[in-house]
């Protein structure tokens, strides 16, 4: 090879790792989250919550391959696991403290840790860390035990900030648990605090609370707060939750990103065949969810499959009828579709979009078959969601050009199809190439 073309591979390995390594900041307009150097970064998270303590080296290499070759962006994965990650060790027989004590982490866990989070980095993924799962500050309901004071709190955020202060790393407090009294406000601004002198304040951070409910609630004027994340969780098929918690905290001010962190996961029981219920949720459900985010103004989205964020195989318990191995479910089409989604909105500058309900001009109920629309800042492009493929009325005025073409995007397999091109009159109709349950389209008129 001549000392050109090493010259040039060099060159392109080093902007590689460059941009793999660059720490994430909130935008000058607050909406999104991007890179150092100004580019924007769209958050496409999993929950692989129990994936430093479940999995040994090849399958955490197996299961972050998978991901990163789907588009993900994000992996939200729990240090201290829900699933007894105080009592049962890891695949290596190790357990993360000594004596169940915060301050007394044990190197050999947390070299596994770093493991998966050297790993990930390669791969050009962010974790999502959560420190602790929420049940060893405010049990509630699970295995704990409560473990944390305010004191070992700060401790213990500030031995795993510093020991991942350079790593790509975005913070999660709270693991699906709201603060219920004054104690567990105190542990969590004092882990906040802990983390953010173990980083020296260069990575961001953001709060997960428990289902049907939104941090902004409690800690939107946090300072440790980078942007907010709520929960619509598993109870409901076609949550308007998914769009709702959006438009409460766009408006908040100071104005920061938020996103769902947690939707329905694809094969989850719905409402855990409570109440009567039958139904699972599926790749249609996920879906809805994710593009009811986006088009209500979210930085991104998170992911989820059941049988994946507990790791799930057949020699384990399952949780809440998990009943896929966790290995065939990676494959399940409700993550393909993800990237699906994630790379339609890049092709569109998704973060120079903004809501606007008055777009469509038909009969809208908030139902599942609502439908939702966006226009780009400059007012060149719009884009709607019509999630049971109902026939869509736009205000074309809205655009400042004289004429635009139309495009359908179909959200299952990624395929464009030409409707035309159209003068910019007052009001069009346009009707999706399919129509009911699974048939979700986005409009495109640009």
């Amino acid at each position: 090879m001549s000392k050109y073309f090493l010259s040039i591979f060099f060159i392109l390995l080093f902007s590689i790792s460059v941009v793999f390594s660059q720490s994430l900041k909130i935008s000058d307009n607050g909406r999104y989250l991007q890179y150092e150097n100004g580019d924007p970064f769209f958050y496409l998270g999993d929950t692989a919550w129990e994936l430093f303590h479940r999995l040994n080296k090849e399958e955490a290499d197996l299961y972050l391959q998978n991901r990163a070759d789907k588009g993900f962006t994000v992996i939200q994965a729990v240090v201290l696991a829900e699933l007894e990650g105080l009592t049962v060790p890891n695949p290596y027989g190790e357990l993360p403290l000594v004596d169940l004590d915060p301050t007394k982490p044990n190197e050999k866990y947390f070299e596994h840790v770093d493991y998966i989070v050297n790993k990930a980095e390669e791969l050009g993924l962010f974790i999502g860390m959560l420190p602790t799962w929420g049940d060893k500050f405010n049990k509630k309901w699970g295995v704990g035990p409560e473990i944390f004071t305010p004191d070992n709190a700060e401790v213990f955020g500030e031995y795993v900030g510093n020991r991942y202060k350079d790593k790509p790393i975005i913070w999660i407090l709270g693991g699906d648990r709201n603060c219920e009294d004054q104690e567990d406000f105190d542990i969590i601004d004092a882990m906040a605090k802990g983390l953010e002198k173990g980083h020296n304040g260069n990575q961001l951070m953001t709060y997960h609370p428990q289902g049907g409910t939104n941090s902004s609630e409690w800690f939107h004027d946090k300072t440790w707060l980078d942007f907010n994340m709520f929960q619509s969780g598993h109870s409901h098929l076609d949550d308007p939750l998914d769009y709702k918690f959006h438009g409460i905290n766009y408006d908040l001010l100071p104005i920061k990103p938020t996103l769902n962190g947690e939707p329905c996961y694809e094969d989850h029981p719905v409402n855990w065949l409570q109440n009567g219920e039958t139904n699972w949720f599926t790749d249609l459900n996920t879906r809805k969810a994710a593009y009811w985010s986006m088009f209500a103004g979210a930085c991104g989205h998170t992911f989820g499959n059941h049988n994946i964020w507990q790791m799930w195989q057949q020699d384990r318990y399952p949780i809440s009828w998990a009943r896929t191995n966790w290995k065939e479910a990676l494959d399940y089409p409700g993550a393909l579709q993800m990237k699906y989604m994630k790379e339609l909105f890049e092709s569109l500058d998704w973060q120079n979009l903004i809501p606007d309900q008055t777009i469509i001009l038909n009969e809208n109920k908030e139902n599942k078959m609502y439908q939702m629309a966006m226009i780009s800042r400059n007012s060149n492009l719009i884009i709607a969601y019509t999630p049971y493929g109902i026939e869509i009325a736009i205000d074309a005025t809205k655009l400042k050009i004289e004429k635009f073409s139309a495009f359908w995007f179909n959200t299952r397999d990624s395929k464009r199809t030409v409707i035309g091109e159209f003068d910019n009159t007052k009001s069009l109709t346009f009707k999706p190439l399919s129509h009911g349950e699974g048939s979700d389209w986005v409009l495109i008129l640009k």
